[in-house]
Formats: structure tokens, sequence, C-alpha cells
């Protein structure tokens, strides 16, 4: 069973095939996926497959990725979740997006600080990283916000449109 998470103004649900439009919205916004080390979306069918990638690593105990709905409401603002996720290391990474319309409003923060909660008391884990483009100066803001801290640099770690991006390696342990 899916796990359902809420805080105070948001729901974290799993992701759906009818939550595709959405996903689409947000993953083929290029602001979105500026930083993302993934191409943007041209299709639903991408969209379809993504919600499909999800399921799949969540059955395999790879990743686990929630859709971020607004409390009341229905229809997906982002997404976060863990990937990379490993039950025998205890450790998973965490990653997140959310369309423009909401960013600046801490609803990132929120989601990710249960998501957090969550992989620590729940899931077990002792080490939460994060891997982010160095030009990603919200997301660093928002990981040293959450208590993450800056590990090191990876070099040429991730390619967007072709090109090679060195990234900031970030880790939040389970005291």
């Amino acid at each position: 069973m899916f796990p359902r998470l809420e805080t105070k103004r948001l729901l974290l649900r799993e992701i759906h095939q009818q939550d595709a439009g959405a996903l689409y919205d947000c993953f083929s916004n290029d602001d979105v996926v500026r930083y993302y080390g993934q191409d943007k979306l041209t299709s639903l069918d991408e969209a379809l497959q993504l919600v499909d990638f999800f399921a799949k690593n969540h059955a395999e105990k790879r990743g686990l990725r929630w859709g971020i709905e607004l409390q009341g409401t229905s229809g997906l603002i982002g997404t976060i979740g863990f990937n990379l996720w490993s039950p025998r290391h205890k450790r998973a990474e965490i990653g997140y997006e959310l369309h423009p319309e909401f960013w600046g409003q801490g609803y990132a923060s929120e989601a990710a600080s249960a998501i957090i909660a969550y992989g620590f008391h729940t899931l077990d884990l002792s080490r939460i990283g994060a891997v982010v483009l160095i030009e990603n100066q919200a997301s660093r803001t928002l990981l040293t916000k959450l208590g993450f801290e800056a590990e090191g640099i990876l070099r040429r770690y991730i390619y967007q449109d072709g090109v090679p991006h060195d990234t900031q390696m970030y880790s939040l342990l389970r005291e």
C-alpha cells in the first residue's frame, strides 16, 4: 500500500494515470527542467510512462514518489520523493519539483520536511542525500534550510541539454 502523508497545507499521495496531464504541465516546462538533468516531456504519452516508472520503482523498492496536492483541491502541483532508495544500506536521495505557479510559497520545504520524517522514522533511513546542479541556487538554499550539509562537488555529473554540469552533493543524517 502506498503511504499517504498530510501536512498543514499539502496532501502527498500516490501518482495515478489521471495525473499525467499535471505531470506533463510540470515536466514540459523549461523553468522546471532547467536544473533537472532530464529532457522536458514532449507528449502526454511520456507523462504516462513517467507514472509507470514511479509505480515500478515503488514496487521494486528502488524509489518512492509522491504527488503533491494542495489540501482541499484536486490536481498535482508537483512531485517529491526518494530516488536510489536502498533499504539494505538505509539511504536514499531526495528529489522534487513544483510547477512555477507554486514557487516561493514554502510548499517544497513543507513537503520535504514530511518525507524526510517519513524516511527516517518509517523507512528507517540513516542518510538522505541530494545531488543539485551548482547553478540551482533555490534548491541549494532549500536543502541548507532543511539541515542538509554540503559534502562535495561531483564534476560533470549531470548533462542537461547536452551540456555537462557540476553538482553539489548534500546529505542529512538521522541523529
